[in-house]
């Protein structure tokens, strides 16, 4: 069993659901090195998120976030913690939601995400910053 961590700088971005695989695929070109394994994503951040869901078609990430701004308003008479703008504390809520981690199957050095699935980073406050990834490989190498 190998092991191998690293942390993977994502560019800012404002709010909305974002597809990233690429982002974290040309920052680990380890992947390729496994045979067999296990890929496990963990954001650094309390106010963005980790989910896996339609690659495709781009309304998905609208329709996401339209729902979850729906079912997580903003500017609620019982949120105190509001110090940091009206979309912090939704974004910490839609974090615990959603979660801060993945972990995906490896296969012959490629992810084993279905046809139509891409790797979300939902950026839940209106302007975010760079996010860190710590990402962790773990299975068996090829053999040369």
């Amino acid at each position: 069993m190998t092991w191998c961590q690293k942390t993977i700088q994502l560019k800012p971005r404002s709010r909305g659901f974002h597809i990233i695989d690429n982002e974290i695929l040309d920052q680990l070109p380890e992947l390729a090195n496994y045979s067999v394994g296990l890929l496990h994503l963990f954001i650094q951040h309390t106010s963005a998120s980790l989910t896996i869901n339609e690659n495709a078609d781009p309304t998905v990430r609208m329709d996401m976030e339209s729902h979850f701004n729906h079912f997580v308003p903003e500017r609620q008479s019982y949120y105190r913690h509001d110090y940091e703008g009206d979309d912090d504390m939704p974004a910490h809520i839609k974090t615990s939601i959603l979660g801060c981690e993945l972990t995906i199957p490896i296969s012959n050095g490629q992810l084993q995400l279905g046809t139509w699935q891409g790797i979300y980073l939902g950026e839940h406050r209106d302007h975010g910053d760079a996010r860190r990834i710590i990402a962790t490989l773990q299975g068996k190498l090829k053999t040369l």
